[in-house]
């Protein structure tokens, strides 16, 4: 069943005897993926009605399918070079797509497998029927019923069938063993595996930078230009929590402050705020109990303090609340003070 459609029984002695054959892997995988859920269709549509599982005509219809498949596949060849000295356009107006020409196939194959009950109840636009369907895929799945080994080789037959343009496989031949050995470690079509660790990816060497470009395990420079380097699945995870480069909003937004800035620069834009910070902070603590030319007046009166260094270092509306509380506390002791020396001395004057 699985044997390659150029074993024809003779040989062309003036035809190279070695074949490249490689085929696109993407694509190979695409098109043995569509050929279980196009199994399961024509044996669920089968036995709809019967007395009888879709299991129980799995086999021969496996094998139905396959000679089918590589028939239109062949006659598909045969059409376009039926067409004598069209053959070039001919191949331009056919689909660049093998996958859709051979899904076509498969549909074509599955609807005719429908039984008469199938035909006629109904049952086409069930959804118990797409249900039996999607168990019966998984079922094969399951029991390994059709490995995608054996799917795989046949897709490549059906490609190498199909693709006119020599677009998505290789079609060199070559007079020796060794010419051919000496080619595949150079096809565009030859089997790679992925070199980032973690990565189990097989790919034809075709698309080896598209999967460069988007393989989950690369490591890359942070896309928010830190110092770090990060494998690419972990990359959002990283932006927006720990990269220091990612923006955040600064810590008095709520008090009136909407700058944005990225977090590395957090301290700096602290202490270059610091007098607007004070003033937003202190217009939350006295409200309507002082005046703006008042709260600037407090906010010199901190600065000049010996707690300066202290107002630097609180980075979020709390801190430096507290900080604000504890020296005007001080202040207001020392003016009362101030205040008790000063009458004193008034007091002492005047008894003299």
């Amino acid at each position: 069943m699985d044997v390659p459609e150029s074993d024809c029984g003779f040989v062309n002695e003036s035809e190279p005897l070695f074949h490249c054959n490689q085929c696109d892997k993407e694509l190979v995988r695409k098109i043995a993926q569509l050929l279980l859920p196009g199994l399961a269709t024509a044996c669920v549509d089968n036995t709809t009605g019967l007395f009888k599982s879709p299991a129980s005509v799995a086999v021969v219809t496996r094998k139905e399918m396959v000679d089918y498949l590589k028939q239109r596949s062949q006659m598909y060849v045969t059409e376009a070079v039926g067409q004598g000295d069209d053959i070039a356009n001919m191949v331009e107006e056919f689909s660049d797509e093998p996958t859709e020409i051979i899904s076509g196939f498969v549909d074509d194959f599955a609807s005719s497998k429908r039984n008469l009950f199938s035909r006629v109840s109904g049952w086409l636009s069930n959804e118990s029927r797409e249900e039996k369907i999607d168990d019966f895929v998984q079922e094969m799945e399951t029991n390994v019923f059709w490995s995608i080994d054996r799917r795989e080789a046949i897709a490549e037959i059906l490609i190498r069938n199909v693709d006119l343009k020599r677009a998505f496989h290789c079609s060199k031949k070559f007079d020796s063993a060794q010419q051919l050995a000496e080619h595949e470690t150079q096809c565009s079509f030859r089997i790679l595996g992925c070199t980032n660790e973690g990565c189990k990816a097989k790919f034809s060497a075709i698309h080896a930078e598209k999967h460069d470009s988007e393989c989950p395990f690369k490591v890359i420079p942070c896309e928010q230009k830190c110092s770090e380097r990060i494998v690419r699945h972990d990359m959002d995870r990283h932006c927006i929590t720990i990269c220091p480069m990612k923006l955040v909003n600064c810590p008095f937004y709520q008090v009136g402050c909407h700058s944005a800035f990225p977090l590395c620069n957090l301290e700096k834009h602290c202490s270059e705020c610091l007098r607007s910070h004070l003033l937003y902070v202190l217009q939350v603590l006295h409200k309507q109990e002082a005046s703006v030319e008042e709260l600037r007046r407090r906010v010199q009166l901190l600065e000049k303090s010996h707690t300066l260094s202290e107002l630097s270092e609180a980075l979020d509306v709390r801190s430096l609340t507290l900080v604000i509380k504890e020296q005007e506390a001080k202040m207001k002791k020392l003016e009362h003070d101030l205040s008790n020396i000063r009458d004193n001395q008034k007091l002492a004057k005047n008894v003299k």
